[in-house]
């Protein structure tokens, strides 16, 4: 799989733990995602924006917001005036999915970065 290849896939319902990933599976698939990172502790990968404004925050998570609906895979967001701090996980496995990468990458291809 491609930083591309990820970013143009979608999610599929994943239930148990036979979905989370492997230590080895989640390396591979941040080191497609710049600037993320694996909050071990709580499962997680997350990644922090900057904006110029309110406006363009707000945009940028409204955007997020639609690829979550789309995708029927919901991050926790942390939002000041020009940041937002994004964070997935995959409840239903306890920890971490291919659903949490596939809209990561998402989130880079709708800033263009893959």
């Amino acid at each position: 799989m491609t930083p591309e290849s990820l970013a143009h896939s979608h999610c599929v319902p994943r239930k148990g733990r036979e979905h989370a990933l492997d230590d080895a599976e989640i390396a591979r698939l941040l080191g497609m995602l710049p600037g993320w990172t694996l909050d071990a502790g709580r499962g997680q990968i997350e990644k922090s924006f900057a904006f110029d404004d309110f406006h363009r925050t707000m945009a940028f998570v409204n955007a997020v917001a639609w690829i979550a609906h789309r995708e029927d895979h919901h991050p926790d967001f942390e939002v000041g005036y020009a940041k937002c701090l994004l964070r997935w996980s995959t409840h239903d496995v306890g920890g971490l999915s291919l659903n949490d990468f596939i809209c990561a990458a998402q989130v880079e291809r709708l800033l263009g970065h893959a």
